[in-house]
């Protein structure tokens, strides 16, 4: 039996039918790089034309010896600042790879308060050379001039242990500006992203 909606079949027979498309813009492959940085009208990047944005996370790793924290923000002023006045909230999930562990809270340490810092998206990545973070995040409605943009957010890394954890962190938050969004931008707390790739779709 399907689930119908309004004359439409949404799901049927195994099948889930999503009326929505993704559009590639631009993919960023990190070369030990300071800042990754997504440029409307440049390269194939739009933040006009939908409403919906996502970028995804591919085997983001950092040259730091030790931690890291993997970030962005945004930018209203073509890319002289990014210091968009964020607010947000993150919690966080955990488990060991030796079974120890286990839980899930309120992280603290991933909020802003109307802060202008770059929002915490990944937490005590480490070096070692097996270890990454990948994930996703949901930018909506950039270019509005009516609304604040929201933004929701998914990334799991290999985080610091004795031994290692798998930790997904996830945020929430919105940019608190009616200025249009022009400019996001990625980057390490510390030290530069080593390899990895950044991918940009809008989502119709």
């Amino acid at each position: 039996m399907g689930l119908i909606s309004n004359g439409t079949t949404i799901f049927d027979a195994g099948t889930l039918n999503v009326a929505g498309s993704l559009t590639f813009m631009k993919k960023l492959t990190a070369s030990n790089s300071a800042t990754l940085s997504f440029v409307h009208g440049g390269g194939g990047v739009d933040f006009s034309t939908f409403k919906e944005y996502l970028f995804t996370f591919k085997n983001i790793h950092h040259s730091t010896d030790g931690e890291a924290t993997f970030s962005f923000q945004g930018s209203i002023d073509a890319g002289s600042n990014y210091n968009v006045a964020i607010t947000s909230t993150m919690i966080q999930a955990y488990h060991g790879e030796d079974g120890s562990g286990g839980a899930a809270a309120y992280y603290t340490g991933g909020d802003q308060a109307e802060g202008t810092g770059f929002q915490n998206l990944g937490t005590d990545l480490i070096d070692d050379n097996d270890s990454s973070a990948s994930g996703k995040l949901l930018l909506f409605n950039p270019a509005s001039t009516t609304f604040v943009k929201h933004f929701l957010a998914t990334v799991n890394g290999m985080t610091d242990g004795s031994p290692p954890y798998t930790e997904v962190r996830y945020s929430a938050g919105y940019f608190n500006t009616t200025t249009a969004l022009t400019r996001v931008q990625f980057k390490m707390d510390s030290g530069n992203i080593d390899v990895g790739d950044i991918c940009l779709y809008g989502i119709s």
